[in-house]
């Protein structure tokens, strides 16, 4: 009988300096906390906008087994006919059918057991996408978490990235998970939240898992020229990612793949300037 697994979900790499601290820290964190699976929104890592093909090779070689994006997933032109190859990226799986990529992926982990990464945007002040708890049920109707128990015929935990704005919406969607998936962590806003914890049925839960960014900014970009489109509605000022000390944030998930439920979910934050943990 296998034990838990153990999974790290890093939260929005913004810019170059983002990007590069994950791509240093990352072979040394699977080592030190044991990690059968790594996950890491990756939709800002491109100039803080988007992500290429390069870029998702570089943190594909320093250990990450899938990329989820969101709302600037598509930024980059030049990553759509790399999003139709490779199954390791997902988009929002609510986009309408047509928008390049797939919004679920299934990982093969080195133990033979089966790990399913789902893609979800939220829809309050964002995108009017389809509805993102219809498409999570249609999404996940074919996988069963208690499958898992039969080792590498299986599904033995399934993570769901929801990409939103409304703190509300994301708990609805934990709420409305529960039980069924392994974990629902919130990107998009690029902050750490204070709630990470496990639901009543047993599905970990952050609302948001911050950025791996530099803090010492306006959520990962340049602090003069946030102020300068907030303040004097300069909005024609590209924004630009900050480049000082980066903090990596995410969650560190352990789950039972007999159940495919959380057995715990701890906040993680290394290096920057927010306190370790």
């Amino acid at each position: 009988m296998s034990g838990p697994l153990r999974g790290l979900f890093l939260g929005d790499v913004v810019g170059r300096a983002g990007r590069e601290a994950v791509v240093a820290a990352l072979p040394g964190l699977r080592t030190r906390l044991r990690l059968d699976w790594v996950v890491i929104n990756a939709e800002n890592a491109a100039g803080g906008s988007g992500l290429t093909p390069d870029i998702a090779r570089a943190l594909f070689d320093a250990g990450a087994d899938a990329l989820t994006l969101g709302n600037h997933g598509f930024a980059q032109r030049v990553l759509w006919p790399y999003l139709e190859r490779e199954p390791r990226i997902v988009r929002p799986a609510n986009y309408p059918p047509g928008a390049p990529g797939q919004g679920l992926t299934v990982l093969t982990l080195a133990s033979g057991q089966q790990l399913v990464v789902l893609s979800l945007m939220g829809r309050l002040f964002m995108e009017p996408l389809d509805c993102p708890f219809r498409t999570a049920d249609a999404a996940l109707a074919p996988y069963r978490l208690d499958d898992g128990a039969r080792l590498g015929s299986g599904v033995a935990g399934i993570l769901v990235d929801i990409h939103a704005e409304a703190t509300s919406e994301k708990m609805a969607l934990g709420h409305y998970l529960d039980g069924r998936v392994t974990a629902v962590i919130g990107t998009h806003t690029h902050i750490p939240t204070a709630d990470a914890h496990l639901l009543a049925n047993g599905t970990a839960y952050q609302t948001d898992a911050g950025m791996c960014g530099d803090y010492d900014s306006v959520i990962g970009m340049r602090t003069n020229i946030a102020l300068e489109r907030l303040i004097q509605r300069v909005i024609s000022a590209r924004q630009e990612p900050a480049a000082g000390p980066v903090t990596l944030a995410g969650a560190v998930i352990t789950h039972d793949p007999r159940t495919g439920l959380a057995l715990s979910i701890e906040p993680f934050r290394q290096g920057g300037v927010l306190p370790p943990t």
